[in-house]
């Protein structure tokens, strides 16, 4: 049985008079630090408002409703529409039969279900066009999203399966419920957390990938934007379009918080000593629950490694440039490593803000938070580039720019992260921690950070592999003569080299196995099991 601190005591320690102003000061300590860094994500919006403004309003008139606007909105929403409900029903769908059933070989199906986050998408969209080159366009686009992107949601609810009390399973099916109504009835309904902010993450990524849609020639806003940038030098009518796509960002927004609620999802003690019992899947289900895994793994998997393999054994030998690929290599690992330290730092005042003090200001700030990761990386980029070259020029092309940039656009993977792991830790263990004598500041630290320890490297390992594969902020940022593995990737598939290629996205799927694979075990960790 769980141990859960009666209401009174709830009451009398948030009530302690020695304690409430202390937690008014960390209240605005902390709000002062995410607004600080509310304003930096504020910039690239600065940038479009004041290039709207430079534009002229008949201008923008014209280069916002126009058909090709319509056409890209109408694009982006079918993206959106088609591939977010079968991510997150593919997603569930895996997570139940590799964590509450008897299918054979549930342990290595949940490792293989993880193993796509590994393989980027445009690696992805590169390896399909090279074994499908018929497959483009909206059916294209949706198959391999819904390939690359499952694992977000996979990952959250296999964390919170293990969660889950199975007392309340039990409870149910003794009042005579079905298998099915206990699922539908009893477990769906508290999945909605993690399934509401993969679902996020993946609109997030619809609206600001590239490379993948460029690869199956797909035209999003995103695709447009940098065909604007690069074929015409047309900044306005890319700067529009980056408008529309902050305001598609905003309805994500809406709608997350529409389906997150405001339910308590904390409680002391694990509250789940035991595992669930498994679901006997039978002769009959068997067999099909197991050729949906070895489909999803054949496609997500089979099919980049088979074109990688057939390139790499073209290649040969001589395809391996070993001090280019070291050199990418290295400097890959050092900005992954950096950025998805200062991501994760600069996240967690916003994400205890959104557990601990929910709330219009709040919302406010998160909304902040979370708009620019909906932007593709050359308008982020071109924000940074314009605000440096204006007022702090040094810091053009440098290292630390870079990391920025890194920062704002993975911002929202790691708020997602750090959200959901800060909301499993009661409060009430802070206000303990303070009534014996620590500062709120520090009870925070010692206490509830370090309880969210495991939500926070996965935090990480999420923005590292993002880092890993981010493309265009690293072209426009990053110092002369910087090569990540995406950029050598993109410029040599660019140059219709996909010999030499392919080595580097091969190194890039190596470095992002180890942070997909402490993603998987973080959340097998997540109930101690």
């Amino acid at each position: 049985m769980s141990t859960v601190f009666q209401p009174a005591v709830s009451t009398s320690l948030r009530r302690h008079p020695a304690l409430r102003p202390l937690h008014g000061r960390l209240h605005e300590v902390v709000t002062a630090a995410a607004a600080l860094v509310a304003l930096f994500c504020l910039a690239p919006l600065a940038f479009l408002i004041a290039i709207t403004i430079q534009t002229g309003a008949d201008t923008v008139v014209a280069l916002v409703f126009r058909a090709r606007v319509g056409e890209l909105l109408l694009n982006t929403l079918l993206l959106e529409l088609s591939v977010v409900p079968a991510a997150v029903a593919l997603g569930i769908l895996l997570a139940w039969l590799t964590e509450r059933t008897t299918i054979p070989g549930a342990r290595a199906w949940s490792w293989l279900a993880v193993a796509p986050l590994a393989v980027p998408a445009f690696v992805q969209g590169y390896a399909w066009a090279s074994f499908a080159p018929h497959l483009h366009g909206l059916p294209g686009a949706t198959l391999i999203s819904v390939l690359a992107y499952t694992p977000f949601i996979y990952l959250p609810v296999i964390a919170q399966l293990r969660r889950l009390d199975p007392a309340l399973e039990e409870i149910a099916t003794s009042l005579g419920r079905s298998p099915r109504q206990v699922f539908t009835q009893v477990v769906l309904p508290q999945l909605h957390l993690p399934v509401s902010g993969g679902a996020l993450l993946i609109g997030l990524h619809l609206l600001a990938e590239y490379g993948l849609f460029a690869m199956i020639r797909f035209d999003t806003f995103a695709t447009a934007i940098i065909d604007q940038f690069q074929s015409s030098y047309n900044g306005p009518a890319a700067n529009m379009l980056a408008g529309v796509l902050v305001l598609c960002c905003l309805g994500l927004l809406v709608l997350d918080r529409a389906f997150r609620g405001r339910e308590r999802q904390a409680r002391v003690g694990s509250g789940a000593p035991r595992a669930a019992t498994r679901l006997k899947t039978g002769r009959i289900w068997t067999v099909p629950c197991l050729g949906l895994l070895l489909t999803y793994a054949l496609l997500s998997l089979g099919v980049p490694s088979l074109t990688l393999g057939r390139w790499l054994v073209l290649g040969g030998v001589e395809a391996w440039r070993i001090s280019d690929l070291a050199a990418a290599f290295g400097t890959t690992v050092f900005y992954a490593a950096a950025g998805a330290a200062l991501t994760s730092a600069a996240a967690i005042p916003i994400a205890w803000l959104c557990v601990r003090r929910p709330g219009l200001w709040q919302r406010r700030l998160e909304a902040c938070h979370v708009y620019v990761g909906s932007l593709p990386g050359i308008v982020v980029a071109l924000a940074l580039v314009t605000i440096t070259v204006r007022v702090a020029l040094p810091l053009y092309q440098s290292w630390f720019m870079l990391l920025v940039a890194y920062a704002l656009i993975f911002l929202p993977r790691a708020l997602i992260g750090l959200r959901g792991s800060l909301a499993q830790v009661p409060v009430e263990l802070e206000w303990a921690a303070s009534a014996l004598g620590r500062p709120p500041l520090l009870a925070v630290l010692q206490v509830t950070l370090r309880l969210a320890a495991p939500g926070l490297a996965a935090a990480m390992a999420l923005v590292g592999l993002g880092i890993t594969t981010e493309l265009t902020a690293t072209l426009l940022l990053s110092p002369n003569g910087t090569r990540t593995l995406a950029t050598e990737f993109w410029s040599l598939t660019g140059e219709i080299d996909y010999v030499a290629a392919t080595p580097y996205a091969v190194l890039m799927i190596i470095l992002s196995i180890p942070m997909a694979v402490m993603l998987h075990r973080q959340s097998r960790k997540a109930n101690g099991l």
